[in-house]
């Protein structure tokens, strides 16, 4: 995959799909999703190593 600044953040694979693929949903509520999953993804994510 690209190197992302927010993969620095979101480091497992499966997050980073899961990111891909909301990121291209431009409605509102898609939005709303894709800033909740960053938030969380960024909470579980933050004890492992890159």
């Amino acid at each position: 995959m690209k190197n992302k600044k927010i993969y620095r953040l979101i480091k497992t694979e499966c997050g980073r799909a899961k990111y891909e693929n909301l990121i291209l949903n431009k409605t509102l509520f898609g939005k709303i999703r894709l800033y909740w999953f960053i938030f969380f993804a960024t909470l579980k994510d933050i004890n492992i190593k890159d």
